[in-house]
């Protein structure tokens, strides 16, 4: 059976304008703890995958290797990372995160339970369970043609927020 383009294409702006009003609400909430959403999606990521490559978080974040060396810098000067030289390969530089950055995670959790709650209110369980299995299917087949451009694994589904 055909798919209609149009609704394939509004539903392709509705992802991207939850997306963005879910970020402008979660920054709000996080606004008190003086974080960026660079740093807190760079927590989120090391939270689930502690002791991933700089390379490999920049792919993931999307950001180059000299945005991501800048925030590294400024996240390890704060305390909250703190990044090694592989074992395996001296040219690569492994990312963890510090006992600071761990409470942080902590914190960001607590402080964007209650806006998650409220944000998944009026939707029902069965509701959410099935969107998000939609969703990973689009995502497989995005990765699917993005091959080798795609991201390396992309976030855990059970990430931070």
């Amino acid at each position: 059976m055909t798919k209609d383009l149009n609704t394939g294409l509004r539903f392709g702006f509705l992802i991207h304008d939850v997306s963005r009003l879910r970020r402008v609400v979660v920054d709000r909430a996080l606004k008190p703890l003086g974080i960026t959403r660079s740093q807190w999606w760079v927590l989120a990521f090391l939270s689930r995958r502690d002791g991933m490559t700089q390379t490999a978080l920049a792919g993931d974040l999307d950001l180059t290797k000299v945005a991501i060396g800048g925030l590294l810098d400024r996240m390890e000067s704060a305390g909250f990372v703190e990044r090694r030289a592989d074992t395996s390969d001296g040219r690569a530089r492994r990312v963890y995160l510090t006992r600071a950055g761990t409470k942080l995670v902590t914190t960001i959790r607590k402080s964007v339970e209650d806006i998650e709650l409220q944000i998944l209110d009026k939707v029902s369980e069965d509701a959410l369970n099935q969107a998000s299995a939609t969703l990973l299917m689009i995502k497989d087949t995005l990765l699917e043609i993005a091959g080798s451009e795609g991201y390396a694994q992309g976030p855990d589904p059970d990430y931070i927020t």
